[in-house]
């Protein structure tokens, strides 16, 4: 039995599979269907990871889910298995030759173009192995520093890649390695590892430009993958540059989304100790989460003998604003303050919120009119809503930290409701 299964492990990590993800799917292979608790323990990994995994090979067709109480997963069959792998493979074969000329007439062209002596040069990596092992080479000759803007899978993937422990031994060096990354559930483990040999910081606002900066003598981008325009870990795109001015705009990038973050150790806590419970308001069901509110109140007049609570609603309001101030610049686009208005005047317009229009664009400056919120029973829809919901869809957009002016409520009626947005 041996001989079979190394020979699997195999083929899958030639395709891409880690070997942590290859124990998940033998596990499945030898045991038939089971749940995803059954499968983490019976092939020996983490069950952060195994869900992962499990994740991942049912996106590529290796699992697939059965039942729903409890969800089971049952594996392709090693001879599918195969039989798939030698079809990709002669697809590949029959593409190469295809491609055989065109390949080497592109690089009897272009042969001449990368000078290292020129401070413009560049590269379009193409595939997750080549951009590996250009990573690799650039991280093992650092000298100072490495400036990492990482999404929310990121991390996993610099895990699944070995790239991890080209950065610890970057560090190991005396290398600075700053990393900012948006941390969640998800991939606390992976963080945690991270933390142990860099600087690591919570972006509480999605990173939107996976970068690495090296030693300010090159700056690596990832233009599409698996998260982006690509189906798969092949497709991925990558573009490295020593061009001074991509250089520096890659470190500006990382510096906007760095400052505002959360140190590493602050955000696991955060996580393992939530400081606050949620309290979810449904459409249809508004009267549900209420309900418990009231509750609460009575237990606690029961226990302190206090007859009456007063809440504080610009807080209340404040809350609300900054959840639909991320839901709206989710539904929206824009990669600067002009293209986020206009985004956002179009979406009042669709979305029956009022008209919003630019009255100026420096310093930018919006008036909303019509707004269905602004009446003389909410006065501090206008004053504190509004002017909170616009500051959060700016910041979630644009990555940065802005201001917005509250406005006269008395002029709405008249002149509409004007707001200034100046970054902070």
């Amino acid at each position: 039995m041996a001989a079979p299964k190394s020979g699997l492990l195999e083929l899958l990590s030639q395709h891409g599979v880690p070997e942590k993800g290859a124990r998940v799917y033998l596990a499945a292979c030898r045991g038939g269907a089971m749940t995803a608790s059954e499968l983490a323990r019976i092939s020996a990994v983490n069950r952060v990871e195994a869900y992962r995994f499990i994740k991942q090979l049912s996106a590529e067709g290796l699992l697939r889910a059965t039942g729903s109480r409890p969800q089971r997963f049952e594996a392709l069959s090693p001879d599918d298995l195969v039989d798939r792998c030698i079809h990709r493979a002669s697809d590949r074969l029959q593409q190469l030759e295809k491609d055989r000329d065109r390949i080497l007439a592109e690089w009897a062209e272009g042969r001449d173009e990368f000078d290292e002596r020129d401070p413009r040069k560049f590269a379009v990596l193409e595939g997750t192995e080549a951009i590996r092992r250009f990573l690799l080479k650039r991280i093992g000759a650092a000298d100072r520093e490495i400036l990492v803007s990482a999404s929310e899978r990121t991390l996993s993937r610099f895990v699944d890649l070995g790239l991890d422990r080209a950065f610890r031994e970057a560090s190991s060096r005396g290398v600075k390695v700053r990393v900012v990354a948006e941390v969640d559930s998800q991939n606390l483990v992976e963080a945690k590892h991270f933390s142990g040999f860099s600087e690591l910081r919570h972006s509480s606002n999605p990173v939107a430009n996976r970068a690495v900066v090296i030693d300010r003598v090159g700056s690596l981008v990832y233009v599409s993958s698996e998260d982006g325009l690509g189906r798969s870990g092949e497709e991925q795109v990558a573009l490295w540059s020593s061009a001074p001015m991509f250089i520096r705009l890659a470190r500006d990038y990382h510096r906007r989304m760095w400052t505002p973050a959360t140190r590493a150790e602050a955000r696991f806590v955060e996580l393992e100790n939530p400081p606050e419970a949620v309290l979810p308001v449904v459409s249809g069901k508004e009267s549900v989460p209420f309900q418990r509110l009231k509750d609460v109140a009575k237990l606690g007049m029961r226990a302190s003998g206090v007859r009456e609570f007063q809440l504080h609603l610009p807080e209340l309001i404040e809350t609300i604003a900054r959840q639909l101030g991320r839901e709206i610049a989710g539904q929206i686009e824009g990669r600067t303050p002009e293209e986020v208005a206009r985004a956002l005047g179009l979406y009042y317009e669709t979305h029956t919120m009022g008209h919003l229009a630019t009255v100026r664009e420096r310093p930018l400056t919006l008036r909303v009119t019509g707004c269905f919120a602004c009446t003389g029973d909410s006065p501090e829809i206008g004053r504190v809503m509004c002017s909170q919901l616009l500051r959060t869809v700016l910041e979630t957009r644009l990555g940065q930290r802005w201001e917005v002016s509250k406005p006269d409520p008395t002029k709405h009626a008249s002149r509409g409701c004007v707001f200034t947005a100046t970054p902070a």
